[in-house]
């Protein structure tokens, strides 16, 4: 396994959206955690000290068995196909500092 970033970024006005497929998402999330695959996930917000202002997307570190599968599991994730995500970006991670798993 490796280690992958997935960032991705919301749609505008995407809170509507993010709250009709949280609980699906977070579910996959939840069960890779429970794998020891996530190194760390979580939003984006755009003003943290505002939440009011929302959040601008999200960030996995994940670990998976190639960039390919990496992709698929990032376009198959709840916030992508149900349209609170504008763009994907999924690329290698190395940890370095920090939680390196």
């Amino acid at each position: 396994m490796q280690w992958f970033m997935i960032v991705a970024n919301d749609v505008a006005d995407s809170a509507p959206l993010r709250a009709k497929h949280r609980d699906a998402h977070r579910a996959r999330i939840e069960s890779m955690t429970s794998e020891g695959r996530i190194l760390t996930a979580g939003p984006l917000p755009i003003d943290p000290a505002d939440p009011e202002r929302g959040l601008s997307g999200s960030l996995i570190v994940a670990a998976f068995e190639s960039l390919d599968a990496a992709r698929a599991w990032a376009e198959a994730d709840p916030f992508h196909a149900g349209g609170v995500y504008a763009s994907v970006d999924v690329r290698p991670y190395k940890p370095i500092f920090g939680a390196t798993g």
